[in-house]
């Protein structure tokens, strides 16, 4: 019986000691529960946030996007007179053996097919050379590369209207049937095309250029001028 006193606070101890153990893992567990909702709290905001400022731009790319479409497209403006011809004249240059060659295009805008225009020596590179000392005869229709856009070098580009494309294509043929010789000196591609620029009212460099710088040169003394009119003359 004496150690029944003894027994009693032992276990009045254990029981104490148990008790304070379960409580603090309840604080400790709610301390957790209490910090992730915490830490739960604090991100929460800041993917709303995201979002928003993620709808807030798509609703701005959308209203652009539909600002764009409602605005209709601005449309070109002409000044009276600008408007170019349906027909053209196109002066150009290419590359060739020697000095290279000037001819010239013409035909219709809305049409793909072209007649060219030029002043060659008919026949093969001995009358090319006999040409630098006398007249040999000429051709006057396309001649081997004028087709060709990788062997251009220069080109300068005229409109004209139906009346005036008239009078121009007529000359030219009529200037390819009254062409039947071809010189170096003379009778050259630059004076031929040049016959053709006088006809139409532009001014004209000399023909001793080689046919690149003639149509670069054709062009800048004639500042760049799109639209002819014959009837202006």
């Amino acid at each position: 019986m004496a150690n029944r006193p003894k027994w009693l606070g032992i276990c009045l101890l254990a029981g104490f000691a148990l008790a304070v153990l379960l409580q603090c893992k309840t604080q400790s567990a709610s301390a957790r529960e209490i910090d992730t909702r915490a830490r739960s709290e604090r991100f929460i905001p800041q993917k709303r946030e995201v979002h928003k400022r993620a709808a807030a731009a798509s609703a701005l790319v959308s209203s652009e996007a539909a600002s764009t479409e409602s605005k209709p497209a601005p449309q070109p403006t002409r000044k009276p007179g600008s408007a170019k011809g349906p027909y053209y004249v196109d002066f150009r240059a290419r590359t060739a053996a020697s000095w290279g060659h000037a001819f010239v295009w013409f035909g219709k805008t809305s049409e793909r097919a072209v007649e060219v225009a030029g002043l060659t020596p008919a026949g093969d590179n001995a009358a090319y050379v006999l040409g630098h000392l006398m007249w040999v005869p000429s051709e006057t229709t396309a001649s081997y590369g004028d087709l060709d856009p990788q062997y251009l070098t220069a080109s300068y580009r005229v409109y004209l209207n139906e009346p005036d494309a008239k009078r121009v294509f007529a000359y030219i043929k009529k200037l390819q049937a009254s062409s039947p010789v071809w010189n170096a000196e003379t009778t050259n591609c630059t004076a031929f095309i040049g016959d053709i620029a006088e006809f139409m009212g532009l001014k004209v460099p000399h023909r001793w250029q080689r046919p690149e710088e003639y149509v670069n040169n054709l062009k800048a003394m004639n500042s760049g001028r799109q639209i002819i009119r014959l009837s202006e003359r």
